[in-house]
Order: structure tokens, then sequence, then C-alpha cells
């Protein structure tokens, strides 16, 4: 008998039946007990580490209110695939963020992306340390702490961006 085991493709329809269960608002429990299985085997499905058969697709989608369809991507390229919309919304809190991000203006959105920009661009810095222990060097390789002058500027732009948008709105009031 042939081993089953799960491939990206699994992954992939793992991680866009985790994109639309959370789209939905529905915990791992929920969609559980909908579809009849335990909580940790939609974990595992999410995760791509269990294969989902047809039938039971079938009743995740509707539960979801999608189309089988809809949870296969049509680009074969994995870079495209690990790029793609759909891919970086299943990552977790991703959606949170974008929503949360959606209700700001357009001022401070501008703010929360060059900020979360210059701490993702940032490269940890290697510094190294000599100790004389007994008369013997040893070298410890420390990594440094992000720059944090860097990020506080960011932070304190935002901060500034944010009450000028607070006077305002009073202003308006």
């Amino acid at each position: 008998m042939a081993v089953r085991k799960s491939g990206p493709l699994d992954a992939m329809v793992g991680a866009k039946i985790r994109m639309f269960r959370i789209n939905r608002g529905m915990s791992q429990t929920a969609l559980a007990e909908r579809v009849g299985v335990s909580f940790q085997q939609v974990q595992k499905y999410e995760k791509g580490a269990n294969r989902v058969g047809a039938s039971r697709l079938s009743q995740i989608a509707s539960v979801l209110g999608i189309t089988v369809g809809e949870l296969f991507e049509s680009s074969q390229e994995k870079t495209a695939a690990a790029n793609s919309p759909v891919h970086l919304l299943a990552e977790p809190g991703a959606l949170r963020v974008l929503k949360a991000y959606l209700r700001t203006n357009s001022r401070v959105r501008l703010a929360i992306a060059k900020l979360v920009e210059s701490i993702a661009d940032q490269k940890p810095t290697l510094q190294k340390s000599v100790i004389q222990k007994s008369g013997v060097q040893k070298s410890i390789v420390q990594k440094s702490i992000v720059e944090k002058s860097m990020t506080k500027a960011s932070v304190a732009r935002l901060d500034t961006a944010t009450r000028g948008e607070r006077r305002s709105s009073r202003a308006r009031t």
C-alpha cells in the first residue's frame, strides 16, 4: 500500500482554508464542529500536515460559503505563489493588521508603511567581543538590537501624525 504524504498543494489549500476561515470570523473549533472533525484536525489541514479528502474539502468549502475551486490557486510558480496576496493574508495576524490599517487615515497609513518597511529592511549587525578568561581568549558573537534611534524616530513621526489627526478631528466637531 502506498504511503500518502501531503505536499505543497496540500499546504496551499490549507493556507486558503485558513484565510477564508479567518475572513469569515470563524474559529478552528467552529469550523471543526460544522465539518465533523476535531479542531486539531483543522489545524493539521491548515498547516498542510494532513491531506484534505475530496468530500471533506467539499464540506469545508460549503461551510465557508465558497466553491472548492476557490481553494486552489491558478498560479503554478512557487515564487508567484509565495508573493501572492492570498499567501500573504494567510500569515498569522496579517488580516488583523490590514483591517486595523484600513481604519486609519491616509497620513497615518503612510507613516505605518514607512515604519514597517524601515524595520523589515534593517539587518541585525554582528558584533564580536573578545573575553579573556584564565588567559584564554574567547570570541563571542552577539547580535545587536535593531537600531533603536531609527525605530524611535519612526514611532515619533507616527505619534506626531496621530496627534495632529486628533487635533484636526476635535476642531471639526
